[in-house]
């Protein structure tokens, strides 16, 4: 049982890893925005939600590079050059679809998705919109940023 546990974590540790990882990236972003929406002195609503998701998504990107890189895709040429490129690929992809999360939390709230979940309003929107972010940006990791080159 435990070697046929093990055989499955081996075949599968990219996308399990990436699944663990993004758990953490995802409490880093709900937490971090949750903390932001409910203590920013903001008296402006769509303001304060922009401002929350800003930071909460800056806070998650640095989060996701660091353990993308070291313990999901096992990246480990520390070169200056190498890192600049990589670090430049990621927050450009992560831009990208931070942009989804930006405007599509309140867009998504505009529409009629402004639940309160826990006691957070707009939290159906911000998990909608996570779900898609999550799968895009292993799209763009595993095929653009962190690819490994072939073994000749």
């Amino acid at each position: 049982m435990i070697k046929t546990m093990k055989n499955l974590f081996l075949q599968y540790k990219e996308i399990i890893m990436y699944l663990i990882m993004g758990g953490g990236t995802t409490i880093v972003n709900w937490c971090s925005y949750a903390a932001f929406v409910s203590h920013l002195p903001i008296h402006n609503t769509d303001t304060k939600v922009l401002t929350a998701n800003i930071i909460s998504w800056v806070l998650a990107v640095t989060f996701a590079y660091i353990t993308n890189k070291i313990w999901v895709f096992e990246s480990h040429n520390w070169n200056f050059r190498f890192v600049a490129r990589e670090l430049f690929l990621f927050v450009s992809t992560r831009f990208l679809t931070g942009l989804l999360e930006i405007f599509g939390v309140p867009l998504l709230i505009k529409i009629g998705f402004d639940q309160t979940i826990l006691g957070i309003e707009g939290m159906l929107s911000k998990v909608l919109v996570s779900i898609l972010v999550v799968i895009l940006n292993y799209i763009f990791s595993k095929l653009v940023i962190f690819k490994k080159k072939p073994q000749k």
